[in-house]
């Protein structure tokens, strides 16, 4: 039991929402099943990130995201042009969509009689 709900646990602090809602839910089975006077701490726990997987959509989890800063620019001159286009000629020959292999199947005898298409007499 103590290993679902540090599953949950850490699926909630690594913000993988559909594992913690799996493992709460798996963790509150284990813990219904059990006598409640001998899970009250799991209980306590459970409750405790029940709300904080509640509350991952609202405006206070938002604000506790931080944005990343913006790139600061050199102060001195252009950028060389030789680096950019060298790498724009290896992105495009990168980016070519190679074909999608056909696959053969060849001819093949269909039973028509078995599938129920013809008579059985005339396979």
């Amino acid at each position: 039991m103590q290993q679902t709900i540090e599953v949950a646990r850490t699926a909630i602090n690594k913000k993988r929402w559909p594992q913690a809602r799996y493992a709460l839910s798996r963790a509150w089975a284990l813990v219904n099943a059990l006598p409640a006077n001998l899970t009250t701490q799991e209980r306590e726990q459970l409750s405790q990130l029940r709300k904080k997987y509640a509350a991952r959509d609202t405006p206070a989890a938002r604000n506790g995201k931080k944005p990343q800063p913006k790139p600061t620019t050199r102060a001195g001159g252009k950028k060389s042009a030789t680096k950019t286009t060298a790498k724009k000629s290896t992105a495009k020959a990168a980016q070519k969509p190679k074909p999608a292999p056909v696959h053969d199947l060849g001819n093949r005898y269909i039973n028509r009689a078995a599938l129920g298409y013809a008579p059985t007499d005339k396979a």
